[in-house]
C-alpha cells in the first residue's frame, strides 16, 4: 500500500482563492478586512512567521497593520496597544504573536483581546463557545486540520480518532472539533500518561499526532488504511543540511506513508494551513463586524 499524500500547499492555494474572492467583495463594499500582527522582542522564528502573515495578507487583499516592540516592552505597555486594536474600526482581526516574553502575562494578554477580534480563537469567550458548538473563531491549526481531512474526502462518520497530544493550542482543540456532530468520529486523547500508546493508535481510523516528539509515530502502530495528520514541526540536526538541521514531524513519514491510506508531509502538509486559516477568520470577522454578508 501506498498513502495518497495530502498536499497542504494545494489545499491552502485552494482556500486562499476562496478568501481573496470574499475579501474582494468586502472591498467591492468598502470595507477592507484588517489583521492587528503583534510582535514582542525578535526571536527569528517569530519574526520570520510573522513576515510570512504580512506577506500572506498583502497577497490576499487583506490589510495588514503591524506592531513590533522591544523584548523589554511591558505588560501595560503591551496591553495597551491590544486595547488599541480593539477600538480601532480598521483592525477586524487581533494577532499577538505567541510565545511572550517570561515578564508577561500571555493568559492576560490573550484575555484582553476583544471575543469578536479574536481570530486566533484563544480567548476564553471563543474557547468555551467552541466547546458548546456555538459559532466562534476556531483555532488556526485545529481549523486547518479539520479542512485537510474534509477535502481529501477522508470518512470520519463512526471514524475512531487518536489524538497524540493534548496542547490548549492544537490537542485540546482538535479533540473537541472531531466530536462535533458536523465530523461524528469517536476520539481518544493520548498523552505522557497514557499506557501502550502503540495499541490506542493502532485502533485508529484517524491519527492526528501533535506531541512535539519527532517520529513519536511509526509505522507499525498503524491501521492499514489510516489517515495520518502530521502536526509535529521539530528541527533535528543535520550538518548535511545547509542550514545545519532538517524539519521532521511527528511520524516516521517514510515508513508511515506504506502502511497509512493517506499521510500530510513535514514540511508541506499541516504547516500552509494555519495562515491561510487565519485570513479566513479575519475576512469572517470582517464581514461580522461590518455586517456585511459574503
Amino acid at each position: 500500500m501506498s498513502a495518497h499524500i495530502i498536499d497542504g500547499k494545494a489545499v491552502a492555494e485552494e482556500i486562499r482563492g476562496e478568501i481573496k474572492a470574499k475579501a474582494q467583495k468586502l472591498a467591492a463594499r468598502g470595507v477592507v478586512p484588517g489583521l492587528g500582527v503583534i510582535l514582542v522582542g525578535f526571536d527569528p522564528a517569530s519574526v520570520s512567521y510573522v513576515t510570512a502573515k504580512e506577506k500572506a495578507c498583502a497577497e490576499n487583499g487583506l490589510a495588514s497593520f503591524e506592531r513590533r516592540l522591544p523584548a523589554e516592552t511591558s505588560q501595560e505597555e503591551l496591553l495597551a496597544i491590544v486595547r488599541e486594536f480593539n477600538a480601532d474600526s480598521r483592525v477586524h482581526g487581533i494577532l499577538v504573536q505567541l510565545p511572550l516574553p517570561k515578564h508577561i502575562d500571555e493568559r492576560a494578554v490573550i484575555a484582553t483581546i476583544a471575543p469578536e477580534k479574536d481570530v486566533d480563537g484563544f480567548t476564553p469567550v471563543n474557547v468555551g463557545r467552541m466547546v458548546l458548538d456555538e459559532p466562534c473563531y476556531l483555532p488556526c491549526t485545529p481549523a486547518g486540520v479539520i479542512e485537510l481531512i474534509r477535502r481529501s474526502g477522508v470518512p470520519t462518520n463512526g471514524a475512531r480518532a487518536v489524538v497524540v497530544g493534548r496542547s490548549n493550542i492544537v490537542g485540546k482543540p482538535l479533540m473537541n472539533l472531531l466530536v462535533r456532530k458536523s465530523v461524528n468520529a469517536t476520539v481518544t486523547v493520548c498523552h505522557t500518561g497514557t499506557k501502550d500508546l502503540a495499541a490506542h493508535v493502532r485502533d485508529a481510523d484517524i491519527v492526528i499526532a501533535c506531541a512535539g516528539k519527532p517520529g513519536l509515530v511509526t509505522a507499525d502502530m498503524l491501521k492499514p488504511g489510516a489517515c495520518v495528520i502530521d502536526v509535529g514541526v521539530n528541527r533535528v540536526e543535520d550538518p548535511s543540511a545547509a542550514r545545519g538541521y532538517r524539519l521532521r514531524g511527528d511520524v516516521d513519514f517514510e515508513a508511515a506513508s506504506k502502511v497509512a491510506g493517506w499521510i500530510t508531509p513535514v514540511p508541506g502538509g499541516v504547516g500552509p494551513m494555519t495562515i491561510t486559516m487565519l485570513l479566513a477568520n479575519t475576512v469572517d470577522a470582517a464581514s461580522r463586524i461590518s455586517g456585511i454578508g459574503i
